[in-house]
């Protein structure tokens, strides 16, 4: 069953969300968006989104910076103060990024919001699997501690085996069942990645960093002040 879930599975996620995802955008590019509800109601998505956004970038980077530089990232939490400070930090944003996603979930479950109408089951899928991945995340944090330390000699090995064609999962067999959950439940949301709003992950617009000011004139007669 590792072999499946922790040495095939990976890359079926990966191909799919490359290949699904390029032919999404060449053939339906009007549907590459996050299709934002923010017109039908803005105050809950303020209090949901912010705290989503801002707290799984943050995490997501956090992994990602652990998995490209193990070695600075082992220098960094060889120290008993540095590791405790980044150990509440991520659990801080954790727990930021979990209330973020809640506010979002109810948003969308009550019957009489507008947002309820226009929720696709695609949707519902989504918020599952991040409420998931999120909460074991949590559980995670808690119940087997220091896992940004053992994190660099387990999953890190593992993702690496992945990207080198030949995947070797005998660092994270020893792990719970909790860790190794998580894990595989970031190749499924991975493996959706095109057939959901996901998509929306490469329609920032970084463009507007470097383009031209635009400037707006105003198409109407002033108003006179009597």
């Amino acid at each position: 069953m590792n072999t499946v879930l922790f040495a095939v599975f990976p890359y079926v996620a990966f191909t799919l969300a490359i290949v699904g995802g390029l032919y999404r955008y060449y053939t339906n590019r009007f549907s590459y968006s996050s299709l934002s509800s923010q017109l039908l109601e803005n105050k809950q998505l303020f209090w949901g989104s912010v705290p989503w956004h801002y707290g799984i970038i943050l995490i997501l980077l956090a992994h990602l910076f652990a998995g490209l530089f193990p070695g600075a990232a082992r220098f960094i939490l060889n120290a008993p103060l540095r590791l405790y400070a980044f150990e509440l930090a991520g659990m801080s944003l954790a727990l930021f990024t979990l209330f973020g996603l809640i506010v979002l979930f109810v948003r969308r479950a009550r019957p009489d919001s507008a947002p309820h109408l226009v929720t696709t089951n695609m949707d519902w899928i989504l918020l599952i699997l991040f409420g998931a991945q999120v909460a074991t995340g949590v559980g995670i944090a808690m119940g087997a501690r220091w896992g940004s330390l053992w994190y660099l000699s387990t999953a890190v090995p593992w993702f690496w085996s992945i990207f080198r064609f030949h995947p070797d999962f005998s660092t994270i067999a020893p792990l719970p069942m909790l860790v190794k959950f998580h894990m595989f439940n970031g190749f499924v949301l991975i493996l959706l990645f095109p057939f959901s709003r996901l998509v929306h992950i490469f329609t920032v617009p970084l463009d507007y960093l470097w383009r031209p000011y635009q400037v707006v004139i105003w198409n109407r007669a002033a108003i006179r002040k009597p």
